[in-house]
């Protein structure tokens, strides 16, 4: 990809912005509303600068320098090298990089022939040394400047759609060495996507106390990833298969988790995570970090090690508990079984408005039943608009007491 860089300045942020940003900072406070810092998923990296370099090629995409590029992985002393997947943005100085799947590619190439390029990087330079690459591909006189450019543009031509113009000033061997990875993509079965170092999906899942809640999907290189509960002082709680409902301490790729919660417990949340050694291999993709300004997509020409931690959140309400009647099986006395509708009220119980009353539950009654429910969405807007209100409307008090009791001194 081209090493010319767009600077991106910051801009101003003007008063009305800081006193908006100060306003919602009180609004959190005053309501109690907390972010949480969202879970780690997959390996982290940033770039750190260019890796060996390509020939200038000339392609229906315009005139663009090639190079490797090299990704240093959090937590780790790995660098990668990896080949740039999006023709039409520039890469960032020291951007940060987040592994991800290709199906969340965010460039503008094609997803659908992600087994073409894998093929390509499985059988290209720097995986195949130069040596057998020209051997592979009887290209004559090939150094790694060709090798890089070759491959980065045959890259390029299923992630991006880019042609190479043939006979341009990148030279014969370019040509060539394009044109058998192209054909040879062409002609193999897809290559599947090479396995994630540690995932896990969904981030978060709602449920109900009594209940196995969530369903959440384990992908990773690894053998087995050992698993840690934090429980946030729930007693009870347990990690568990969701299929068989086994208790759990660790996972492997394609394991189905979730936290079994009592009965009886309070509406809350708990978290797992897994904190494994693996390896991220070749073909896997990583796209710019989350919150950051745009950069050019990343996919590994190598295999390396990192350690990596991927976990997810469960919240619930209140269950029901022992509110819930019992089923009637026929055998109970008549004196304990429920009702099945409300009958009519002698004087003494209150007449046909409690009846009323009973046979439709109040609306504090149902607000009770969802336990503790996080206020999110609707809700949250209608408790901002009721607080509001509520400010609007004791200022308005004031304001006309203070009206009436000067009108008053004033007679």
């Amino acid at each position: 990809m081209t090493t010319t860089i767009h600077p991106h300045s910051t801009p101003r942020r003007g008063r009305r912005l800081v006193a908006a940003t100060a306003v919602s900072a009180a609004a959190a406070l005053a309501f109690g509303l907390t972010s949480a810092p969202a879970l780690a998923e997959g390996a982290k990296g940033k770039y750190i600068g260019n890796g060996p370099g390509g020939v200038e090629v000339e392609t229906t995409h315009g005139d663009i320098t090639t190079n490797l590029f090299k990704l240093e992985l959090q937590d780790s002393d790995t660098v990668l090298q990896t080949y740039c997947i999006d023709a039409e943005t520039a890469i960032r100085p020291g951007a940060g990089y987040q592994e991800d799947s290709w199906d969340s590619y965010p460039g503008k190439g094609d997803t659908a022939q992600a087994g073409k390029v894998h093929w390509i990087l499985q059988n290209s330079f720097p995986t195949v040394g130069i040596d057998d690459l020209v051997a592979n591909s009887g290209v004559e006189g090939l150094d790694e400047a060709d090798a890089v450019a070759g491959t980065q543009a045959a890259i390029w031509h299923f992630s991006n759609g880019t042609k190479l113009k043939e006979g341009g000033g990148h030279g014969e061997k370019v040509d060539a060495l394009y044109e058998y990875l192209v054909t040879e993509a062409k002609s193999q079965p897809q290559v599947p996507e090479p396995e994630a170092s540690l995932t896990i999906t969904p981030e978060t899942a709602e449920g109900a106390a009594g209940e196995v809640v969530g369903e959440f999907t384990v992908e990773t290189s690894a053998d087995s990833v050992p698993l840690v509960l934090d429980a946030g002082g729930v007693e009870g709680l347990q990690l568990v298969d969701a299929e068989s409902g086994e208790p759990v301490e660790s996972a492997a790729d394609g394991d189905t988790l979730g936290i079994k919660v009592p009965q009886d417990a309070a509406a809350g949340e708990a978290s797992f995570s897994g904190t494994i050694t693996a390896t991220v291999q070749v073909g896997r993709l990583f796209r710019g970090a989350e919150g950051e300004k745009a950069t050019q997509t990343l996919i590994t020409a190598e295999n390396g090690s990192t350690e990596v931690t991927a976990g997810a959140k469960a919240t619930w309400t209140e269950g029901g508990g022992d509110e819930t009647p019992p089923p009637d099986d026929g055998d109970e006395d008549e004196d304990e079984k429920p009702s099945p509708s409300p009958t009519p009220s002698t004087p003494d119980e209150g007449g046909d408005d409690e009846d009323k009353g009973e046979d439709k539950p109040a609306p504090e009654d149902e607000n009770e039943d969802q336990g503790g429910l996080p206020v999110t969405g609707g809700a949250l807007y209608g408790l901002i608009g009721a607080a509001v209100a509520a400010v609007a409307g004791g200022g308005a008090a004031i304001y006309l007491s203070r009206k009436r009791r000067t009108a008053s001194e004033e007679v």
